[in-house]
C-alpha cells in the first residue's frame, strides 16, 4: 500500500492492540494450554494465526505502536514468533481476567505512551489473535474507514459482520435502523447487543435484516475508552490509575503481579458497550471467521468430492464422507464408513467426535486433564 507523508503522520497516532491470552480449548487436542490455537499454523503457510494477525495490521500501525496482551506463561512465545517487537510490548496478565482488564491494561498502558511522545490524541483498534480474515485489502480498508470514524468522533465503534446463516455460535449486534454516514464510512448507532441465541431466534436475527455478528474487534480513541472505562467500570479504572507512575517503567511488572488480579473477570461486551450511549458498528464484510471451532474450521477447509476436509496429513478415505482430518505431518490415516467426524491426533492424544457433538470437546479435554495429570 502506498503511504503519503499525510497518512504516515496519522499512522504514529494509531495503536493496535493484540489480544492473545485464550486457551482455545474448543480446538483441543490441536490446541493446548502450553501451545494455544493463536500460535498455531493451522493452514501449512508457514504462519501461526497471531503472525497472521499483526502482518494484517503493518500497514496502518507503526511497529512500535502494536501491543500484544497475552498471559504470562506465553511471553517467550510471543516473543519467538514476533521478533520484531520489544519484550515491553508484550503485556503480561499473571491471572485471566476476561477482555475488559485486558483491554484496560493496554489502554492505560497507550496513555502513558502517548504521554511520553507527547501526544493528545490515539486512536486505538483492538482485535483477537485468533480470527480469519479471507480478504485482507477490504479489512485494512474497513479498518482504515474506522480508525478515521473514532478520530473525529467521542464513539465506541465495533466491526459487525454481515451474517451468511443463522449461526448460534455468535453473539449479535442489532443496529438502531437509522445509518449514518460520516466521511462516507457507513456506521450505524447500536440498538441492542444479544448473546449467542438459540437457533429459532438467530434465524429470525438474520431475517430481520437488522442484526450483525458481534466480531469483537473494536475502534476508538484514547478519551473515549477512558471516559467509558471511569464511567461504566470505574473499579477496574481506579485499579490502573494507581499504577499510571510505573506503567512504562521497570515497577510495571512487579505492579501488574499485585493489581491485576483484583480486576472483576468481566467481558468488555457486558462491562462497557452494552451500557455506554455512544456505540456505533460498522457492518462489514471481508471474509471473516472467528475459527472458534472445529465446525468453523471445516467450513473454511478446502474439501474433496465427499466433503472430507484434510490438514497437515495424508488420508485415504473409502465410504466416508464430511470428515475433518488433521494428523501430525508425516502421518497417514485410512478411515472407511465413517460419516460426519472430527479425527484429530496432536501430542499422543487421539479424538474422534462426531462434528454435531463438538460442544462437549471442552468437557472431554478437562476430563482427559484430570485423569492424566
Amino acid at each position: 500500500m502506498y503511504m503519503t507523508k499525510n497518512s504516515n503522520n496519522m499512522m504514529k497516532h494509531n495503536y493496535c492492540v493484540i489480544m492473545a491470552g485464550g486457551v482455545g480449548s474448543r480446538f483441543w487436542p490441536f490446541s493446548r494450554t502450553d501451545k494455544p490455537k493463536q500460535f498455531l499454523d493451522f493452514f501449512g503457510i508457514g504462519q501461526s494465526l497471531l503472525q497472521m494477525t499483526v502482518n494484517r495490521f503493518a500497514s496502518l500501525v507503526p511497529a512500535e505502536n502494536i501491543l500484544i496482551v497475552t498471559n504470562v506463561q506465553y511471553r517467550d512465545l510471543v516473543l519467538e514468533q514476533l521478533p520484531m517487537l520489544q519484550s515491553s510490548q508484550v503485556l503480561c496478565e499473571p491471572a485471566r481476567r476476561n477482555t475488559a482488564p485486558c483491554i484496560a491494561y493496554a489502554v492505560a498502558r497507550i496513555k502513558t505512551m502517548a504521554k511520553q511522545q507527547g501526544e493528545t490524541n490515539a486512536n486505538i483498534v483492538v482485535a483477537p489473535s485468533d480470527h480469519l480474515i479471507l480478504q485482507e485489502e477490504k479489512f485494512i480498508q474497513t479498518i482504515a474507514d474506522g480508525l478515521k470514524f473514532v478520530a473525529s468522533h467521542e464513539a465506541l465503534l465495533t466491526l459487525g459482520m454481515k451474517p451468511t446463516r443463522p449461526d448460534t455460535g455468535y453473539g449479535y449486534i442489532q443496529i438502531d435502523g437509522g445509518k449514518i454516514t460520516v466521511d462516507n464510512v457507513g456506521t450505524c448507532k447500536v440498538r441492542a447487543f444479544t448473546e449467542k441465541p438459540n437457533l429459532e431466534l438467530a434465524k429470525k436475527f438474520v431475517e430481520s435484516g437488522e442484526f450483525l455478528w458481534n466480531s469483537g474487534i473494536f475502534l476508538w480513541n484514547l478519551q473515549s475508552i477512558d471516559a467509558a472505562f471511569k464511567a461504566y467500570l470505574p473499579e477496574v479504572a481506579n485499579i490502573f490509575a494507581q499504577g499510571e507512575n510505573a506503567l512504562g517503567t521497570e515497577a510495571e511488572e512487579a505492579f501488574i503481579q499485585e493489581a491485576f488480579p483484583n480486576c472483576p473477570s468481566i467481558s468488555i461486551d457486558y462491562g462497557v458497550m452494552e451500557h455506554a450511549k455512544n456505540v456505533y458498528v460498522l457492518p462489514s464484510d471481508f471474509g471473516w471467521s472467528d475459527l472458534g471451532t472445529w465446525g468453523s474450521l471445516y467450513d473454511l477447509s478446502q474439501k474433496d468430492e465427499n466433503n472430507n476436509a484434510t490438514l497437515h496429513c495424508e488420508a485415504r478415505y473409502y465410504d466416508s464422507h464430511g470428515n475433518i482430518v488433521t494428523l501430525p505431518k508425516g502421518h497417514m490415516a485410512v478411515i472407511q464408513g465413517v460419516e460426519n467426524c472430527i479425527i484429530a491426533e496432536s501430542n499422543g492424544v487421539l479424538l474422534i467426535c462426531k462434528r454435531e457433538e463438538e460442544q462437549q470437546i471442552r468437557q472431554f479435554h478437562m476430563d482427559a486433564e484430570d485423569k492424566w495429570k
